[in-house]
């Protein structure tokens, strides 16, 4: 079975062909660094892990692109409210820029404590204007773009797909219909591809441009540098699904309309909502949750990532504190079983990354890591992959060495660091090692006590053996390790 994946284009299950043979290329929406990230939003970028490392496992080499949005995202997608980052600036009394780097340090410290692999490529809005700016140029000289009010916006009245991926009908694209309408625009849905007169006068970023001196709009910034590094057509691109009526369907208008190719991306993927209550977590509700809550209240990261792919991506996922606990529970259980069938296998115990043994590869745990595959290449299904890897802990058929060697290749597509699960319990290992050691010295002082010296310097000789060294004193006899 090959990998098949859940087209938001066309709302429906495709086989998985790149436009490259065993090359990938992802484009997966990043954060706007204007405050911490959420749980929820934290959801999207698991769902992209789990899709990269996917894709790698199955033999693709993968060129993941991640933006960094520091400027010109409006409260409002729709061109409406005020800019994100120059708001957060002004309550925190910084620079917009140092607060982009603050979050964006943030962000990067929550996706490495949940496993995330980093991005092949991670590009920053600010960096990339010149990029931006061309690609205006060659919207504009296509006859795609007008002036209005002051800024430079998209005709999409001139562009007959727009609304496809959100299966948008012509009555909802007449005024009126989804926005307020602006009178300066053409169309209610138009939206800005360069402001020169912004809609309030103290924005801090601002570049020149043949339109006057100002800043992009937000959805030019994605379309920008998608193309600078995975080409004017790519493979696949992701985010959650609010994404899919405003940010994503104009990033498809004004990338098609500049470069005249269609499909401008082949397969879209977008995540569904973590929700709280009956709601979807977002930061303007306040109050949300974030990873360093959840540490602060004694979960592992790795507890809320094994959460997340208990849930299909495209499935709402409600957040609870009894789901976490759930979540932990059963992690810390598959550490106990990991760390049992390590015992069991003695010093057979592979290295997590090492090529399977024929025995994996010929034996019983090829059917788990068959039936492992299969679920991942059925559109990412991460809860029946579990399934699987519980099965395979499980049974009783198949040797330990080898269980363990499957489970840590189904590990680099779940992330779930079970190579470090599996180890020994290092401060029960110390507390063993401890009262072993004093019982030890208890046996040897009664043996010379008995007068048997013999046994006395064999407990003495053969704890030596293993690094630890008895002195006596006239308080007794202690222990260290050489």
């Amino acid at each position: 079975m090959a990998l098949t994946l859940f087209n938001t284009m066309g709302r429906k299950a495709e086989p998985f062909e790149s436009l490259e043979k065993g090359r990938a290329g992802f484009y997966g929406c990043g954060p706007t660094v204007y405050n911490y990230a959420h749980i929820g939003n934290l959801r999207a970028y698991v769902t992209h892990d789990l899709l990269v490392r996917t894709l790698r496992r199955l033999g693709y080499e993968v060129t993941h692109v991640m933006n960094i949005t520091d400027v010109g995202h409006l409260s409002g997608d729709n061109d409406e409210g005020e800019d994100k980052m120059v708001k957060s600036a002004e309550e925190r009394g910084k620079t917009v820029l140092e607060v982009a780097d603050f979050y964006t340090r943030s962000f990067f410290s929550d996706t490495g404590r949940l496993n995330i692999t980093r991005p092949s490529v991670v590009c920053k809005a600010t960096e990339h204007i010149g990029e931006m700016i061309d690609l205006i140029k060659r919207i504009e000289a296509a006859g795609f773009a007008y002036s209005a009010g002051g800024n430079l916006c998209f005709d999409i009245g001139k562009f007959p797909r727009y609304g496809d991926l959100a299966l948008l009908r012509p009555e909802e694209l007449r005024a009126g219909a989804r926005i307020a309408a602006d009178e300066n625009k053409r169309n209610p849905q138009d939206f800005v591809l360069w402001f020169t007169k912004s809609k309030f006068g103290n924005q801090a970023l601002a570049w020149d441009s043949p339109w006057g001196r100002g800043y992009p709009g937000w959805h030019i910034e994605c379309s920008a540098m998608s193309i600078k590094y995975l080409g004017e057509q790519f493979d696949i691109h992701g985010g959650g699904i609010d994404h899919i009526p405003i940010h994503h369907t104009n990033e498809i208008a004004q990338s098609e309309a500049a470069t005249g190719k269609h499909p401008w991306v082949k397969y879209w993927l977008h995540n569904e909502f973590l929700v709280l209550g009956k709601d979807k977590m977002s930061k303007s509700s306040g109050g949300f949750l974030t990873l360093q809550s959840l540490i602060d209240d004694g979960y592992d990261p790795l507890d809320y990532r094994y959460f997340l792919l208990g849930g299909h991506y495209r499935s709402q996922l409600q957040f609870s504190r009894e789901a976490l606990d759930g979540a932990r529970n059963a992690r810390k259980s598959l550490g106990d079983r990991l760390r049992l069938l390590a015992e069991r296998a003695g010093g057979a115990v592979p290295a997590a990354g090492e090529a399977l043994p024929e025995t994996v590869t010929r034996g019983r745990a090829a059917l788990f890591l068959k039936a492992f595959d299969k679920a991942l290449e059925d559109d990412l299904s991460s809860p029946r992959a579990l399934a699987e890897l519980w099965g395979l802990l499980r049974d009783p058929e198949t040797a330990p060495a080898d269980a363990l060697a499957a489970a840590f290749n189904m590990d680099q597509a779940l992330g779930l660091d079970l190579a470090k699960a599996a180890a020994p319990d290092r401060a029960k290992a110390d507390g063993n090692l401890a009262r072993e050691i004093e019982a030890l010295i208890a046996e040897r002082a009664a043996a010379k006590k008995a007068k048997d010296f013999a046994r006395a310097d064999g407990i003495r000789a053969s704890l030596r053996e293993r690094g630890i060294v008895l002195e006596d004193g006239p308080a007794g006899t202690v222990w260290r390790k050489v």
